[in-house]
């Protein structure tokens, strides 16, 4: 089960990320759909709507999954992130999936990349 939720928490993401949220919510998302992150709207209109608009506004962004980590009914993507205007992100989404192997719930940390580091490593 664990493999197929770490699939689907990658499917969905990258299906809403590049364009087609409203089909993401249909194949991935179970009854209900809990959203955590302050930005976007709580159920699924509210993230169909968020990433629309994200596709709207800023068509030539690209994302990278860097990670993927599961346990028990929970999947962690680290993503790297690149926005117009070579804008670049870290993001840590985490997802809860039912006993359908459904996402049913959303938690995310978002951290822009600077400019300059203290180091020479990578933040993802």
């Amino acid at each position: 089960m664990n493999e197929k939720m770490k699939e689907n928490a990658v499917a969905f993401y990258k299906m809403a990320y590049e364009g087609n949220p409203r089909k993401a919510i249909e194949l991935y998302v179970g009854a209900a759909y809990i959203q955590h992150n302050p930005d976007v709207a709580n159920g699924t209109e509210g993230f169909i709507e968020y990433f629309e608009r994200m596709q709207r506004e800023y068509p030539k962004k690209s994302i990278e999954f860097v990670r993927v980590i599961s346990e028990n009914d929970l999947v962690a993507l680290h993503t790297h992130q690149i926005w117009p205007d070579n804008d670049e992100y870290v993001t840590m989404d985490f997802f809860r999936f039912d006993a359908n192997a459904k996402i049913v719930e959303h938690w995310d940390a978002i951290q822009q990349i600077p400019k300059t580091s203290a180091n020479e490593n990578k933040m993802y």
